[in-house]
Order: structure tokens, then C-alpha cells, then sequence
């Protein structure tokens, strides 16, 4: 009995281990800034409209991979090599969250009105509730997926809806699994990889399967084509929105769980329409205000004191039946 706490304190030192105890306050901080990020990135992606898709996501996230090594290079950081499985899980991510979704919101544009997409987006916090936690050995909360759905909810209706067709339906479909594939397959191998890592890697990925698609879609060519305000574009992409916002967001995952942390992502449509509100110049309808008022109570709920408490107390008692 008396080793019991050594054991504990053990456990929770190995390296990648989520601690019972509740993380920092900066670390769900961060992930909330991550998806202020994506928010943002709704206005940027505006002044990409005409240019080649498949080409300016693979300049984006080639510039972001070669600024993440350096940054890893410059903090003395070492590049963890994948082995075995994990190549799959990061391919996987690569392909889904990054490569396949900017496919399902081009494809979705020319059956579905963009509100739609949006919705289905919205009910990442759900998935990750009920799928997060399994992948990590948990069992999912009743008081997350409550707060799961009243986010969703809540970027329902900040975002509004649309109209679509079948197509325009199974597309917004894909949109969400890939969405929720960019967090849940990180999962698996954040602990060793780490925040940098799984970035690194699955941003590098993504590049060569963009610039495969987009030589063959595109032309070779097509990257000259980029004008002054797209390459302004995807540097900001690249480096707010891949690099700042890719470490913010797995750091935040592995510190408080993919549960906890996909209530974060109503964070972003918020972002994206005060955003847009200023860029636009026009006050948010009262719908808008409204949404935003249900993601805040969703995001209260799951992450507010009281349910710190209690994930922390729900950890302990995972830990020591397991």
C-alpha cells in the first residue's frame, strides 16, 4: 500500500502520459487559439477562389513543413523517425484531414451552399466524445457528449444552413469524418511522436500527395501562376493556420484528451463569423449571437471547474481498475 503513490507518480511522469490531475489552463488556452486560428482562415482562403487548389495547398503546407523543421532545428528538438504502424496512422491523417478534405469542400461547393459543409463540421465534438476516448482506452463521459451536442448546437447556428442535394450531402459527409480523422488519428501516436512530430510528419505527407495531385490535375505550370494576394494567402495559412495552429492543437489533445479538446472546434465558425463580421463591416444577426451564446454554455460545461474535477476523478479511477 505504501508504493501505491510512487506507482502513481511514476505513471504519470512517463513520457506522453495524460496526468489524472487537470492540465494548465494554457494548454485548452492554446487549443482554443488554434481554432481561432482556423476560424480565420475562412476570410484568407477568400483571396484563393481562382487559384489552383491542388497546387496552392501543396506550396502551403510544403513552406509549413520547411519552417516546422527549422523551428525543431532552432529549439535543439529532434526529429522522432515513425516506425511500423505509426507510418499508417499518419498517413492516414495525412490523407483524410488534410488531403481528402480540401477535395470533399470543392467537390461539396458544387452541390451544397458552404453553410452545409459548415454543419456537418459542427458535429466533429460529438464524433470525437464518443470515438476519442475509446481510442484512449476511456470510457466516454455522459457530461462531455451533453456538452458535445449543445456546441454542435451552437455552431449550428452561427454558421446557418443551406441548401444541397444528395451529393452535396454525402460530400458534407466526408467533410466531418476527415475532420474528426485529422484529431482522432493523432491519437495514437502523439505520445511518442509528440506535437512537432505528428505535424512534421503529416505535413510533409500532405505535400507530396498535393503536389502528386496537382502536377497531374494542374500542370507543373500552375504554381506560376500564383499571384502577389494568393502567395500573401498561403503564407498566412502556412504559418498561422498549419504550423502555430498544428502544434497548438495536438498539444491541447494530448494534454486534455480528443474529448475534451473537440469541444474547441465550435471555437472556429465563432472565429469565422466575428471575423468575417469585421472584415465585412456588419454587425452578426441574431442568430449568429445566439450560437455563439450556446457554444460558450457547451464549452462551460465540458470544461468549466466542476467537470475538471470530475475527469480528473474519472482518470483515477480508470487508472487503477485498469
Amino acid at each position: 500500500m505504501q508504493e501505491q503513490p510512487a506507482q502513481e507518480d511514476a505513471e504519470q511522469e512517463r513520457p506522453g502520459a495524460r496526468t489524472a490531475i487537470s492540465p494548465p489552463w494554457w494548454r485548452t488556452a492554446s487549443g482554443a487559439l488554434a481554432m481561432c486560428f482556423v476560424g480565420s482562415s475562412t476570410a484568407v482562403s477568400q483571396l484563393l477562389v481562382d487559384a489552383p487548389l491542388f497546387t496552392a495547398q501543396a506550396v502551403r503546407y510544403g513552406i509549413a513543413a520547411a519552417l516546422l523543421a527549422l523551428v525543431m532545428r532552432l529549439r535543439g528538438q529532434q526529429i522522432v523517425r515513425p516506425a511500423g504502424r505509426e507510418w499508417l496512422w499518419l498517413l492516414g491523417l495525412a490523407v483524410s484531414g488534410l488531403v481528402v478534405f480540401n477535395v470533399a469542400l470543392v467537390r461539396g461547393a458544387r452541390h451544397a451552399e458552404p453553410a452545409v459543409i459548415a454543419v456537418a463540421v459542427a458535429a466533429v465534438p460529438i464524433l470525437l466524445g464518443v470515438l476519442g476516448p475509446l481510442l484512449e482506452r476511456r470510457r466516454p463521459g455522459a457530461r462531455l457528449l451533453l456538452a458535445a451536442a449543445v456546441v454542435t448546437a451552437g455552431a449550428v447556428l452561427v454558421v446557418g444552413v443551406g441548401r444541397t442535394d444528395l451529393i452535396g450531402i454525402g460530400w458534407a459527409l466526408v467533410a466531418l469524418i476527415c475532420e474528426a480523422g485529422f484529431t482522432l488519428l493523432a491519437v495514437p501516436v502523439l505520445p511518442r511522436l509528440g506535437p512537432a512530430g505528428v505535424s512534421l510528419h503529416s505535413i510533409w505527407i500532405a505535400t507530396v500527395l498535393l503536389a502528386a495531385i496537382g502536377v497531374g490535375a494542374e500542370g507543373p505550370a500552375a504554381v506560376a501562376a500564383l499571384t502577389r494576394s494568393e502567395w500573401i494567402a498561403i503564407g498566412y495559412l502556412a504559418v498561422f493556420v498549419t504550423v502555430i495552429a498544428f502544434l497548438l492543437w495536438y498539444g491541447c489533445v494530448q494534454a486534455i484528451g480528443a474529448d475534451r479538446a473537440g469541444l474547441l472546434t465550435g471555437v472556429a465558425p465563432v472565429a469565422a463569423a466575428l471575423i468575417g463580421a469585421v472584415v465585412l463591416g456588419e454587425m452578426p444577426a441574431l442568430g449568429v449571437w445566439l450560437g455563439i451564446a450556446v457554444v460558450i454554455a457547451g464549452l462551460a460545461i465540458g470544461l468549466g471547474p466542476s467537470a475538471r474535477r470530475r475527469t480528473g476523478a474519472d482518470a483515477v479511477t480508470l487508472s487503477r481498475t485498469a
